[in-house]
């Protein structure tokens, strides 16, 4: 498929469309990176910063003293572009490794501080956050600031407030909230998590009451669905994954996914390359803006990155890989505006949308797939495609116009163009995404 003045102009007609019925789409983090009239810094938020980041308090939720024999630089060295939750002390050795982080607050129990929002009155939520970010100094690997995890609908109305005293007294840094995922208990005020009667109701009110920068949550259902056994489980990681990305184009967001690392709980299966490939591709490919792994180090779960007994476990090897994978896709991501999602049929998700998609009709495979429909500023549209077997490696073939699609796909080693060779097979291997763009 060549791609001629008239396909340009297709695709300029098919991304006005979608700003049309979205009402906006998501911007690229580029140096006009503003997101629902928030400027996030463009000194750390340009295009070729993709955030892949450890969700990990640096030291723990009661703020150990002891080190870690593998701490800051071995983040770095897992290929994560955004490390989390340091304090203030360890700002010097983050500005030596040239590695971005999110602050956390110095206090005895980070627990027990980042419940505290509703409790507190708009003076001491102003003061806090002063304090907070005075703390941080001037450093420039400072990106944001960690205020809370998995709020109650209950608590949006106080962290508005924090959020809006972040950008004022750190203006261009991050205001970090981390949300539920949609099968947190959902019904009456004293059951629910989200406090909310649906998760469409939980995502709207967090953006009308807190005005935040971008939308994250979490969701390890790959974890539970035991390697995409229980296909129940699967639908949830689906669901949420698009209802999160519908919501936050609707409004103008970036949003981030946070997948697991670890073995969540002892009856789920156990990290491995095809399942970290399949969390991180299926996350690009829904056009997220960040990526997310909990956790880095054990705090008793097992087979983490890092081991109980401090040491690296064989899954920092198999995160790294995956990280370096999207440390080299991420860049073009950013440069691009997520489109459409669909899958293959029969579909693997129930309900879910099929193909065929404005730029890929269909695709010759025998595995399941997801792809992912972008366009760039210029009018070329791009896709990703995405194994979703964890079993078996497969070959692909992407049609459009009942050909195969002619052009280039992207490596994931360092991101270079590379012609298509259908003559000897366009493969993925388990839980692997491939980007592809018509064209030389």
């Amino acid at each position: 498929m060549r791609l001629t003045q008239a396909t340009r102009v297709a695709w300029s007609i098919s991304l006005a469309f979608l700003v049309c019925f979205f009402g906006t789409v998501p911007c690229a983090a580029g140096e006009e990176n503003i997101m629902n009239g928030n400027t996030l810094d463009p000194a750390i938020f340009t295009q070729d910063f993709y955030p892949v980041l450890t969700w990990d308090p640096q030291h723990g939720w009661k703020q150990d003293t002891k080190e870690h024999k593998h701490g800051l630089a071995s983040i770095q060295a897992c290929n994560f572009t955004l490390g989390g939750f340091v304090l203030p002390r360890d700002l010097p050795e983050c500005e030596r490794l040239g590695l971005k982080v999110l602050m956390a607050p110095d206090v005895p129990d980070l627990g027990i501080w980042m419940r505290e929002w509703k409790q507190l009155s708009d003076e001491e939520i102003d003061a806090r956050v002063k304090a907070y970010v005075e703390s941080a100094g001037d450093s420039p690997a400072v990106a944001g600031f960690f205020l809370t995890d998995e709020p109650g609908a209950s608590a949006f109305s106080a962290l508005g407030k924090a959020v809006a005293a972040v950008k004022k007294y750190a203006p261009g840094k991050l205001a970090y909230i981390n949300l539920f995922p949609g099968y947190a208990t959902i019904g009456a005020p004293d059951q629910s998590q989200l406090e909310t009667k649906s998760f469409t109701e939980y995502l709207e009110r967090y953006v009308a009451e807190v005005n935040p920068q971008f939308i994250s949550y979490d969701d390890y259902q790959v974890q539970y669905s035991n390697d995409l056994v229980m296909k129940n489980r699967v639908t949830v990681y689906f669901r949420d994954l698009l209802e999160v990305r519908r919501v936050a184009m609707k409004h103008g967001l970036p949003f981030w996914n946070i997948v697991s690392s670890n073995q969540i709980r002892p009856f789920t299966t156990i990290p491995s390359p095809a399942n970290l490939r399949f969390q991180a591709y299926t996350t690009l490919a829904a056009g997220y803006s960040g990526l997310t792994w909990y956790t880095y180090y054990s705090r008793g779960y097992g087979y983490a990155p890092i081991a109980p007994d401090g040491e690296k476990n064989v899954t920092w090897n198999y995160l790294r890989a995956v990280n370096h994978e999207v440390k080299a896709l991420g860049p073009l991501m950013n440069r691009l505006t997520s489109t459409g999602v669909y899958f293959t049929k029969p579909a693997f998700v129930p309900k879910g949308p099929t193909l065929p998609g404005h730029f890929i009709e269909s695709v010759e495979c025998d595995v399941p797939l997801m792809v992912g429909e972008f366009v760039h500023d210029d009018g070329t549209p791009y896709a990703m495609v995405v194994n979703l077997s964890l079993a078996r490696s497969a070959r692909v073939t992407p049609m459009h116009g009942g050909e195969a699609v002619k052009g280039v796909c992207f490596s994931a080693q360092d991101g270079r163009p590379l012609p298509i060779d259908y003559d000897h097979g366009l493969w993925l291997i388990a839980g692997q995404g491939v980007l592809i763009r018509p064209g030389t």
